[in-house]
C-alpha cells in the first residue's frame, strides 16, 4: 500500500518523466516533418540545397510543421505552438549573420542551429512547464 508520503515523492518524478517523454515526442515529430516534407521541397525547389539560408529556414519550417501537428494532436494551444515554432527558427536567425559574413560555414550553421535548438525548445517548454509536465 502506498502512503501519502510515497505518492508525494513520486509526483515530481512523474512530472519529469512526462516532460522528458513530451520533449522526445516533439523531436520525433520534428524529424518526421523533415523526412516527410524534404521530398516535396526537392520536387518544388530542386536547387534548394545550393542556397544555405533558404535551406535552413525551410528545414526549420519542416520541423515546425511536424512539431505543431503533434502538439495539436496533444491538445496544446496556439500560443504554445507559436512559442515552440519560434524556438525552431531562433537559433538559425541568430547564427545566419555569422554565415553571411563568412564566420560560419554552411555545415557549421546547420550543426550549430540544430544543437542550439534543443536549449531553445527546453526554454519554451520550461516557460509552459504546466503544459508539458502535467
Amino acid at each position: 500500500m502506498e502512503t501519502k508520503t510515497t505518492i508525494d515523492r513520486q509526483r515530481p518524478r512523474r512530472r519529469v518523466l512526462r516532460f522528458t517523454r513530451h520533449a522526445l515526442e516533439m523531436v520525433v515529430a520534428m524529424v518526421a516533418g523533415m523526412v516527410v516534407l524534404e521530398p516535396v521541397w526537392s520536387f518544388v525547389w530542386p536547387d534548394l540545397g545550393d542556397i544555405v539560408t533558404a535551406q535552413v529556414l525551410v528545414m526549420a519550417t519542416d520541423m515546425s510543421l511536424g512539431m505543431a501537428l503533434w502538439m495539436r494532436v496533444r491538445h496544446h494551444g496556439w500560443a504554445g505552438i507559436a512559442e515552440m515554432s519560434a524556438a525552431m527558427y531562433l537559433p538559425f536567425l541568430v547564427l545566419l549573420p555569422f554565415y553571411w559574413t563568412g564566420l560560419l560555414s554552411g555545415m557549421a550553421l546547420m550543426t550549430a542551429g540544430h544543437v542550439l535548438m534543443i536549449p531553445a525548445m527546453l526554454g519554451a517548454m520550461l516557460r509552459r512547464r504546466h503544459e508539458y509536465g502535467c
